[in-house]
């Protein structure tokens, strides 16, 4: 996870003063710079009228006033290169007004709609260069070359702090700093914003702004960030939620830190939130774990089917030459099924492929399929697969392929549960056998045992018939 980046300590550092207003003309934030100048603590300030906080008559009281209206109302930044007034200086200094000179600018910080939230101040005390300016016994040029000095040093440092914002905003990583003890929210970035669905959260408290977090601890937690002025750091943290108006709560996962914003005084005043959204590595790392899970159950799976085929085969053979045929076959039978397995990433087989794939050797017009395209679960596609090449095998040997007759295969589902004839016809007479073969075996294993369905095969003359159901189950994992 990247850094923090924490933009409370960047603004303190900025050597010039600087503070934010909302559009009633209270104070929302101010730097450290503009808190030695004033010699103000942030308690005094927050939340308080400008004009309630440094009272003033007169014309300069109109003329900083109407300037920062101006900025608000027109949404163009308003400047004012000089302006008298006086500063109320604490008690701890002396009490009484200090007249002061200032050079101010305003600049607007539009919400998402445009209109003005917030009013950037920038402002200079120029005192001391007015008073050299009169010390100077009316050079006005270098004076002028002063003041136009500290306002280019003004322009420089709201370029900066512009860059920086726009940076905040475009930030890969969702950002937000929230104050005070109810966490209400002063900035969030578009990545915050994408999160949260784009949800208007500036102002609002952190349980208004996103209710469905109330009840999942993250309030709890920010206050003891809060109290502690310790950082926090998690994890692929899950939190839900609503992402969409009217939509359910969605599940996310997220890896984010808790900074607190600490002031001058060393209380944290709050906290600065940075992370990024990592649902869908964990979801990547989810899917991971149980395929490798899925591969160790089905290798066993397969190993354990290899060996019935060859301890049943070995059983069943009258030589060794007869044995690597029917195991031969019997593997390839496996193999092709395994193969269209693959090609669906192990999702599932078609019935119809595994049929066609068993009786193509034979020929197509020897076959009639009737029945809807099904799409078998990957369990129930190697069993049937296994099943298909036994009945396919038997017809080759004793049965209507040995001769010039025809297979008809028809199916269903009704309630989950695959249906399936499969009839020979026109083949040799046929007659029950006095002993049950590996095939039969393995049949019925593969349907009764583990599809846990049933089977039953009719000898009957004019063909032999076999009818099985199984329930189209989902693959364990």
């Amino acid at each position: 996870m990247t850094n923090a980046i924490d933009f409370q300590a960047i603004f303190d550092r900025i050597p010039s003063p600087y503070m934010l207003l909302d559009r009633d003309l209270c104070y929302v934030g101010a730097n450290a710079a503009y808190l030695r100048t004033t010699a103000r603590k942030w308690a005094d300030l927050e939340g308080r009228n400008l004009f309630a906080a440094f009272p003033s008559e007169g014309a300069s009281r109109r003329d900083l006033e109407a300037s920062i209206i101006r900025a608000r109302d027109s949404g163009e930044v308003d400047e004012l290169p000089l302006i008298h007034y006086a500063i109320e200086r604490p008690a701890h200094l002396g009490g009484g007004f200090e007249d002061r000179i200032w050079s101010a600018t305003h600049t607007p910080i539009p919400d998402e709609t445009g209109a003005t939230r917030f009013i950037l101040q920038h402002t200079q005390d120029v005192t001391a260069i007015q008073r050299l300016k009169d010390a100077a016994l009316g050079q006005r040029a270098s004076a002028a070359r002063l003041g136009e000095d500290v306002l280019r040093r003004a322009e420089t440092v709201q370029a900066q702090v512009r860059q920086l914002r726009n940076l905040f905003m475009q930030a890969p990583s969702f950002m937000a700093v929230l104050r005070g003890p109810h966490h209400v929210f002063d900035l969030a970035n578009n990545a915050y914003a994408q999160l949260i669905g784009h949800r208007e959260v500036i102002g609002l408290p952190l349980g208004a702004a996103l209710p469905e977090v109330v009840d999942q601890g993250f309030i709890a937690l920010l206050d003891r960030v809060l109290e502690s002025r310790e950082a926090f750091v998690g994890r692929r943290v899950k939190v839900a939620l609503q992402r969409e108006v009217g939509a359910p709560l969605e599940e996310r996962y997220l890896d984010f830190i808790y900074q607190p914003i600490v002031d001058p005084e060393g209380t944290a005043s709050g906290i600065f939130v940075e992370g990024v959204d990592i649902t869908e590595q964990v979801h990547a790392d989810e899917r991971q774990r149980l395929l490798l899970d899925e591969l160790n159950h089905r290798v066993k799976n397969t190993l354990a089917t290899v060996q019935a085929i060859a301890q049943q085969t070995l059983r069943g053979a009258s030589d060794p030459e007869a044995f690597a045929a029917a195991f031969e076959s019997r593997l390839l039978a496996l193999s092709q099924t395994h193969n269209a397995l693959t090609d669906s990433h192990w999702a599932g087989a078609g019935l119809r492929q595994i049929l066609l794939q068993e009786l193509a050797p034979y020929g197509a017009e020897r076959v009639a399929m009737n029945g809807p395209d099904v799409h078998l679960p990957a369990r129930v596609a190697l069993s049937l697969g296994m099943v298909f090449h036994e009945l396919a095998t038997n017809a080759a040997k004793y049965g209507a392929l040995a001769q010039a007759g025809k297979l008809v295969l028809t199916w269903s589902v009704q309630n989950d549960a695959l249906r399936f004839d499969w009839r020979e016809t026109g083949g040799p007479p046929v007659a029950t056998p006095e002993r049950r073969g590996f095939g039969s075996r393995l049949i019925e294993r593969s349907i009764a045992g583990e599809l846990r369905g049933r089977v039953e095969a009719d000898y009957a003359p004019g063909g032999l018939v076999v009818r099985f159901e199984t329930p189209l189950i989902r693959d364990p994992a």
